[in-house]
């Protein structure tokens, strides 16, 4: 993926990595629109910069997705590069009978939401020179969090469906998968802070590095990722799990208190 010079999409781009991500893409030469449900979140995103744009989107919509493909084409037909972020993470119990409508809508958000999105673009994007398109999984998709179940299992999805992307659009776009660690966001409450989570500068920080590389990889890691993204293949899957999941239930029993 060039550096500079592109025009890029970035969803959820009104808070946390989004708008990290959108800064610092804008920062190294290119023109960004953030996309996302709250206008107000976009405003300060965009806030005295030039060539940064807002457009707001409901992923959860299909007819909506539609729309904004349509305006965001008319408006920027340049854009050559989408970055699927925008995300939800809600805490469910499997144990008991529930409201699915949590996870109803983790679905829709986090795995429909890009889908939808790619497919809208994909005309546009398989016709335009240095295409590339970056979903953001997590790395949650390789070692589960046991409290945010259906969280968990869309990541894992969306990075099966960009294996599968990379390979069908091989020599016409660039697809990079993004797997975040814990970092300290607003994704959950009381997350911004969070100790042992990365710090959201520290982590763009070194994505950034990483896109620097030329080629760029196919899996933009962090280190702090590859303990969860790595797991099963060095043989500590069940470990890992154990240790994840002991870690997150101490730090909510902390917050609790």
């Amino acid at each position: 993926m060039k550096q500079s010079g592109n025009t890029i999409l970035i969803t959820g781009g009104g808070s946390g990595i989004g708008r990290a991500l959108a800064h610092r893409f804008h920062d190294a030469g290119n023109t960004v629109i953030v996309a996302g449900r709250r206008r107000e979140a976009l405003e300060e995103t965009i806030a005295g910069r030039d060539n940064m744009h807002a457009i707001e989107l409901d992923v959860e919509s299909a007819g909506g997705v539609a729309d904004f493909a349509r305006r965001l084409l008319a408006d920027h037909p340049a854009v050559n590069v989408l970055i699927n972020n925008a995300g939800i993470m809600r805490f469910e119990k499997l144990d008991e009978p529930r409201d699915l409508a949590d996870a109803e809508a983790t679905i829709a958000t986090n795995l429909a939401g890009p889908i939808r999105l790619i497919d809208a673009l994909i005309d546009h994007l398989v016709q335009t020179a240095d295409a590339a398109i970056i979903n953001v999984t997590s790395g949650l998709a390789f070692v589960p969090l046991l409290a945010t179940p259906t969280y968990n299992a869309t990541k894992a999805a969306i990075h099966s469906y960009t294996v599968a992307l990379r390979e069908a659009l091989a020599g016409k776009v660039e697809v990079i998968e993004l797997a975040p660690p814990a970092v300290q966001t607003g994704l959950t409450p009381g997350q911004e802070t969070r100790p042992g989570y990365q710090p959201l500068d520290e982590f763009a920080d070194e994505v950034m590095a990483l896109f620097a590389q030329q080629p760029t990889p196919p899996e933009i890691l962090v280190e702090r990722v590859k303990f969860l993204r790595n797991a099963e293949a060095e043989g500590r899957f069940d470990a890992t799990l154990r240790q994840l999941n002991d870690f997150a239930t101490k730090t909510r029993e902390a917050e609790a208190r």
